[in-house]
């Protein structure tokens, strides 16, 4: 089995990339990935600099893992920023550090991608052994692999990596036959509110379309851009990704990019007033960006989180991830649901520090998590 690691994933097939198990979900794809790095999101002077990792053997790629060296720890939610200064207070170097990841995107899936017909345990631990390598040549102070699914999580406990837990919102599809349908699992109140809000949006004249990536014209993009943008604007920030980069994936990922488009109607005139935009595979949804050009009341919980969900049970979508943060989520539906990263530090003194915080840190998240999860809003907790 040959290892690389290469600078660019352009340097690999897309083909081979794409015909991985777990290259399925949108973020892990060839396209997505290189979109990244022609937009300039990653690449010089980003502090993503592509490296992923692969295995081939005389049929070509056996196994591979997106990775990139980092100089810093912004855009990956999972924090680690006290334990670089902690590195830093006793004279040592965190940064690089090689973080195994889609770069801006804390959605949980596969990281360890291995081609069908082989043996996914095997070479998930060979994979891991050569990311080890590759730390180790160029001298990093660890090695990070974040949102781990299942599988990738075994994988590196198996390796004797240090586990991290924390807490995301998810919703899932329990074989809902229509919205009003999944409402009739809610408490009387908590069905009332959910209801309201759907209705005060309408009442205040906005419709929503639902536009997938190859019925997106430019036009349109800028103004969903320009939503997008003012959001983070507002926060202090530039947006992680460029207005180039959801050009090039509208071609190349196709209807795996969705935008629902808020459109208010006025005086016989309709015009976009706000959109939320999503990524999807039949597996699952995942709620990336939103932002409106003005304050309708309960619009964001109708775009972000509504729509979402309507559009899970009707295409049989079996689990929507919001993304991070909010427990404003939980009365829509959403559910405490833990995340994982593993972790493989270098250094024996630190890896034994960060190991105790862990285990400190994980007792605290299992708690919080079993505390949201009695305000979810069924009338009886789904098991």
């Amino acid at each position: 089995m040959r290892v690389r690691a290469y600078s660019s994933i352009d340097d690999i097939d897309s083909r081979e990339w794409n015909a991985l198990a777990g290259a399925g979900c949108p973020f892990l794809r060839h396209e997505f990935l290189a979109a990244l790095e022609h937009t300039g999101c990653v690449g010089a002077g980003t502090g993503w600099q592509p490296c992923p990792v692969t295995l081939s053997d005389d049929l070509g790629l056996a196994a591979a893992a997106p990775a990139y060296i980092k100089t810093h720890s912004y855009g990956e939610f999972v924090f680690d920023f006290a334990w670089a200064q902690a590195y830093s207070r006793y004279g040592r170097r965190y940064y690089p550090k090689l973080v195994v990841a889609v770069p801006f995107t804390p959605a949980t899936g596969p990281r360890l991608l291995v081609r069908p017909g082989l043996d996914p345990a095997a070479l998930a631990k060979r994979l891991l052994e050569a990311l080890g390598t590759e730390a180790a040549s160029r001298r990093v102070s660890s090695v990070h692999a974040l949102f781990l699914d299942e599988p990738g999580r075994a994988a590196c406990e198996r390796a004797g990596w240090l586990l991290r837990r924390d807490c995301q919102f998810h919703w899932t599809h329990r074989g809902y036959p229509s919205f009003d349908a999944y409402l009739e699992t809610f408490t009387a109140e908590k069905r009332k509110k959910a209801r309201r809000e759907r209705r005060r949006v309408a009442e205040a004249g906005i419709r929503f379309e639902t536009r997938f990536g190859g019925e997106l014209d430019e036009r349109l993009l800028d103004t969903v851009y320009g939503f997008h943008r003012e959001t983070f604007l507002r926060h202090g920030n530039e947006p992680y990704l460029t207005r180039e980069f959801f050009s090039e994936i509208r071609r190349t990922l196709g209807d795996a990019l969705m935008i629902k488009v808020a459109m208010h109607r006025a005086a016989s005139v309709e015009t976009p007033v706000a959109a939320a935009i999503f990524f999807w595979s039949p597996e699952a949804l995942y709620g990336r960006y939103w932002g409106a050009a003005a304050d309708y009341h309960s619009l964001h919980f109708e775009a972000c989180y509504h729509q979402g969900i309507e559009f899970c049970i009707e295409r049989g979508i079996g689990r929507f991830e919001p993304g991070t943060q909010g427990e404003h989520k939980v009365s829509r539906g959403f559910e405490p649901t833990l995340t994982w990263s593993a972790h493989h530090i270098g250094d024996a003194a630190f890896r034994e520090a960060i190991g105790d915080y862990l285990e400190r840190e994980g007792g605290a998240v299992d708690d919080y998590a079993a505390e949201i999860r009695e305000h979810v809003p069924y009338r009886k907790t789904p098991a």
